[in-house]
């Protein structure tokens, strides 16, 4: 029997609880009371990447919420809406949900670029934007069309494909989720535990195929009219102030492919390389990635 959804209601110091937004099911995990932190996770996780931020946030006075977002874990996973512009308004419909008209948003690889095309698309709703691991869509488009990143290219392609790929990934447990996470993060991480919990996530139905799917519009998208209509959107500057996070060992994303972002940022903008850290600093350094985190969060006049 395939897992179900009730496995990503881990316990521990937050609420689990459904909040719909724009005639979706999100599941979404709170703590603490304060200015609204909306995290955002990448692929191939879900709303746990954020474990240990869901407990230094509200230890800081914020109110965290981090959330499943479309298509995985305890979220509707709907057949459509996998482009970046639906993704950012289900994201800012959350905030609305939540009873707020804006929120800090933090976002880790693709929620990293969510995030940075909702503050393009609906800047009201955020106050300050935090990405991770996320280039500006801009500066992944031109790495993808015409940079030297072959890899990460190669990988885009490859998830084109119809239906191999979800079989790939979920072939013997979703053995290829864990060897994902080994390649892509610094030495240590994950431990066996932690891989389980994202495998065993990973293989409730449709999370493989909605996943995927994200993949999909950002590849095809490229050539057709959607695209080129968001990237003419994405040139617009950002107007909240921006940290972008970028662990120096990322084989997923290399911070090369990230530097630059800052040319798209009109506001005050805070470039922090994570030594020791790969694709998932959140996770693999806690401690260095929410010292500059909640630094950043508490200077009122965080510098350019």
């Amino acid at each position: 029997m395939p897992p179900d959804e009730s496995l990503v209601e881990i316990d521990g110091p937050w609420t689990h609880r459904a909040v719909h937004a724009g005639g979706t099911r999100f599941h979404v995990v709170e703590a603490g009371e304060g200015p609204l932190v909306l995290l955002l996770h990448g692929f191939p996780q879900f709303w746990w990447t954020w474990r240990a931020q869901l407990r230094s946030l509200p230890a800081a006075g914020y109110r965290a919420v981090a959330a499943d977002l479309r298509g995985y874990g305890g979220s509707d996973k709907p057949p459509r809406g996998y482009d970046l512009p639906t993704l950012a308004a289900d994201a800012t419909g959350l905030i609305r949900a939540l009873g707020e008209t804006g929120a800090i948003v933090v976002g880790h690889d693709w929620g990293g670029l969510l995030a940075w095309t909702m503050a393009v698309l609906d800047p009201k709703c955020v106050h300050r934007l935090v990405t991770v691991s996320a280039p500006h869509p801009l500066r992944l488009r031109q790495a993808l069309l015409a940079g030297p990143f072959g890899r990460l290219r190669a990988r885009t392609l490859g998830f084109q494909l119809p239906l191999l790929p979800e079989r790939r990934l979920t072939r013997d447990g979703a053995a290829m989720v864990g060897r994902l996470l080994d390649q892509w993060s610094g030495p240590g991480w994950p431990d066996r535990e932690t891989a389980r919990v994202y495998r065993e996530a990973f293989m409730i139905p449709a999370v493989a195929h909605s996943a995927l799917e994200y993949h999909r519009w950002l590849g095809r998208s490229q050539l057709r009219p959607d695209g080129a209509r968001y990237a003419r959107a994405m040139r617009t500057e950002v107007e909240a102030p921006t940290l972008q996070l970028h662990g120096a060992l990322d084989r997923c994303v290399p911070p090369r492919v990230a530097q630059g972002s800052s040319r798209y940022v009109s506001a005050p903008y805070r470039w922090r390389l994570l030594e020791g850290a790969g694709h998932f600093p959140h996770e693999e350094v806690p401690d260095v990635f929410d010292t500059e985190l909640i630094g950043w969060l508490s200077d009122p006049e965080p510098d350019r």
